[in-house]
């Protein structure tokens, strides 16, 4: 037993350098160069301690309202966005009439990729030509038409429409944990003389608590990388108002090479996903074991 013990750190070793050299490592140095006063142009790397941070929070006057967009997207995708989810799961998982096509049809969008859907929906919010206003237009609307992705009063909800409805991630985590309840117990439920509703809410959302805490763990992960679609859709405009961390850090690093205060971003983006990921896990007491 003892010799075969030794095989355990050599076949670990591979997972564990790969672990090292493709994510702590990388994390290291994002945390120390955010220290540094690092540009390429011109070539400056210069410690210069906590100075890129005391600059994003007292002297960016573009960084809090950027910041506040995060949290709101952040905060109706944990909330909305996943309890849309949830309560479609809901219903699935009683199996009413074609509830297989309506899951495999809810799934779709999740599985494009998220440049199509942004061109998608770059079309149908299209000034001249898009659905959205020909549509306002058909039916006697047409003081309500906007240029919706370019009009500082509507380019945030509309950009946040383009995901806000998509939960199939959830629907199916959600879903698939509904489904692998035993069915002994709502049947003892039912025949102690709880109605479905209580069913649903006293003994299923309790079961399925962990899962949901887990897809509003991927929520706030989402959206603290979302960039490609806020990028072909908006640019972030106009002005910063659809502007998220993850694209300033991108136009902060591609338009002033200033690496040092992009990965500085970087540092604020990963703390707020731990405390996110803490708060969520705290909320569903997902550490506690289920009796």
């Amino acid at each position: 037993m003892k010799h075969n013990k030794i095989w355990i750190p050599i076949f670990l070793a591979p997972a564990c350098i790969l672990f090292l050299l493709v994510f702590a490592l990388p994390l290291v140095l994002v945390f120390v160069t955010s220290l540094f006063e690092y540009k390429l142009m011109p070539n400056t790397f210069s410690f210069t301690g906590l100075s890129n941070y005391v600059k994003l929070f007292t002297q960016d006057p573009n960084f809090l309202p950027i910041l506040k967009n995060t949290l709101v997207w952040i905060l109706i995708h944990c909330t909305l966005h996943v309890v849309l989810g949830t309560a479609l799961a809901f219903v699935l998982y009683k199996k009413p009439f074609g509830w297989k096509v309506v899951r495999t049809g809810y799934m779709i969008p999740n599985i494009i990729s998220q440049s199509a859907i942004a061109m998608i929906f770059l079309n149908l919010y299209n000034a001249s030509f898009g659905a959205v206003n020909s549509v306002l237009k058909s039916i006697g609307l047409e003081h309500l038409c906007h240029n919706w992705l370019f009009d500082n009063n509507t380019a945030f909800p509309a950009v946040t429409m383009i995901w806000l409805l998509f939960a199939g991630y959830t629907t199916t985590l959600v879903l698939a944990q509904l489904l692998s309840v035993d069915e002994s117990i709502i049947e003892a439920a039912r025949v102690d003389g709880a109605s479905s509703l209580q069913i649903d809410f006293m003994i299923m959302f309790p079961l399925v608590r962990k899962m949901i805490g887990t897809t509003v763990i991927m929520a706030a992960a989402y959206m603290l990388q979302l960039f490609s679609m806020i990028y072909i859709t908006t640019g972030g405009g106009p002005g910063v108002s659809t502007t998220n961390l993850p694209l300033y850090l991108y136009t902060t690093m591609k338009n002033r090479y200033d690496y040092g205060y992009a990965n500085a971003i970087g540092v604020v983006i990963i703390a707020i996903g731990a405390v996110c990921m803490v708060a969520i896990r705290k909320l569903f007491r997902m550490n506690e074991e289920d009796y």
